[in-house]
């Protein structure tokens, strides 16, 4: 059965990567719902964050294609972890004055905030879970949205476990030569 799989991979930061790790998705059939990508705690390795929908099976054989690419530091799979997945949404909402203390209000019920306003439209800020997002968006949808953007998820696992490597590429090689096998350190 098809699910959502919400995937962090840890990547060396150079030119190209971003543009490889979805092509490498795209000759897998797999079509990718959200990605984000930043910096992450190390210098030079950058965190991606893919929201993809496939079986378990298939999700785990795309990464472990996706440890072949020489970027690619490490995958982990957090869709069964026990993590926290946020997304930013920024909505431009049309206020005229009659509706404006209503749209503060559902604003406020979302613990979102006003991050700019004119005598026509607020500018609306929210983080959350992509559903407390839909959710929103659903409320405001009645006064008229003019422009909506949405960061797509990210997500870090809860605890004490960290996704990050300690030495970039050296630990990976380290570990595959340790083993003596052509295999994937994770």
């Amino acid at each position: 059965m098809k699910k959502r799989h919400t995937l962090v991979v840890l990547v060396e930061d150079h030119p190209g990567v971003l543009n490889r790790v979805v092509s490498l998705m795209r000759r897998r059939s797999f079509n990718i719902d959200s990605i984000t990508v930043g910096h992450s705690e190390q210098p030079g390795v950058s965190r991606m964050t893919l929201v993809v929908v496939g079986r378990d099976d298939e999700v785990e054989q795309v990464g472990k294609q996706l440890y072949k690419l020489m970027e690619v530091l490490k995958v982990q799979d957090l869709t069964e972890a026990n993590a926290v997945s946020h997304e930013l949404a920024m909505v431009k909402v049309a206020a005229k004055a009659q509706h404006r203390a209503e749209i503060l209000q559902v604003a406020q019920i979302f613990d979102a905030k006003v991050v700019d306003a004119t005598p026509s439209s607020l500018l609306i800020e929210a983080v959350g879970s992509e559903d407390r997002i839909d959710n929103l968006l659903t409320m405001l949808k009645g006064f008229g949205i003019r422009e909506l953007v949405r960061t797509g998820a990210v997500a870090m696992a809860r605890g004490a476990q960290a996704t990050a490597i300690k030495d970039g590429r050296a630990e990976r090689e380290t570990v595959i030569v340790a083993n003596g096998s052509a295999g994937m350190a994770t």
